[in-house]
This record gives C-alpha cells, sequence and structure tokens, in this order.
C-alpha cells in the first residue's frame, strides 16, 4: 500500500522532450556533453540529452546551456532548488533539473533582455563580471566547435 502511495506522488515530467527533436544516441554534441560531465564527476551528464533537445527546439548554441551550468553549479554539484544555472541569483525554484533546462533555454531565446543578442552580449546580460563571459566561453571550446553536427544534418 505505502508503494502504491509513493509511486502516485512521483513528479510528472514538466517538460517532456518534443518526440520530433529526439536527439539520437550517436549524435556527437550528446556523447561531448555526457562525456564532459561524467569525466568530472558533475550530475548534469543525466541531462545530456535535454541540453542538447533544449538547446535545438530554441536555436541555441548547443554548447550554451551545459557550459553556464558548469560554471554556476560545478554542473549540478552546487544546485540549490533544481537550479543549475543560479539563474536570478538562485533564487528561481524549478520542481526538477529538466524544468530548469527548459525554462532557461527558453528565457535565454525570447526574452529581450537575451533575444537576438550576440555571445558576449548574452553572457554580459547574464552576469556582467569580465571573467564571467570567460569561463563559460572556455568550457564552450572544451565541448567543441559550434558547428559541430549530427551525421545526416547538413
Amino acid at each position: 500500500m505505502f508503494a502504491g502511495l509513493l509511486a502516485a506522488q512521483a513528479p510528472a515530467d514538466p517538460d517532456p522532450r518534443p518526440a520530433d527533436m529526439a536527439v539520437n544516441r550517436t549524435d556527437p554534441r550528446l556523447i561531448r556533453v555526457k562525456q564532459f560531465f561524467l569525466e568530472r564527476d558533475c550530475p548534469a551528464h543525466a541531462y545530456a540529452e535535454d541540453f542538447i533537445t533544449a538547446a535545438d527546439q530554441h536555436n541555441l548554441d548547443w554548447r550554451l546551456l551545459p557550459s553556464l551550468s558548469f560554471i554556476e553549479s560545478g554542473g549540478g554539484k552546487e544546485a540549490y532548488n533544481n537550479n543549475m544555472f543560479g539563474w536570478d541569483n538562485c533564487k528561481k525554484r524549478f520542481r526538477n533539473s529538466r524544468e530548469g533546462i527548459y525554462r532557461v533555454a527558453a528565457r535565454l531565446a525570447n526574452s529581450k533582455i537575451y533575444r537576438h543578442k550576440s555571445l558576449d552580449q548574452m553572457l554580459f546580460r547574464y552576469n556582467p563580471r569580465p571573467a564571467y563571459s570567460t569561463a563559460v566561453k572556455s568550457v564552450m571550446n572544451s565541448l567543441g566547435p559550434a558547428d559541430l553536427v549530427p551525421e545526416g544534418v547538413f
């Protein structure tokens, strides 16, 4: 009886990955993000597919979300309130980490503050400290080139 009650209380996936945007398991971006986080023992490795899907869904550089999460929370090691991105000075609460990924991606793509900005302008809005932009871009570069695409995609 207890098991049934506990199972019924499990949260539903708040932002299921769009079926038409599923990431192929051989996508080199997915492999690199997962490997990057696994090598550093970061819990964010479990969300590699979500980082890629959210970036593709919102036309963001595929390296941006994992890089922000690494700089802000060590890839989820120091995340508070399921907020791997330090969003709203870590005050924003997300029901789970997946929700945080999709919400932050949507804000970066659609908010007047970030929309139509270059990477440097976007990062300055995110955190104006000069060293911040350098740190995020360093992680982005370690993940690979921006134009890395899955096989068969031109």
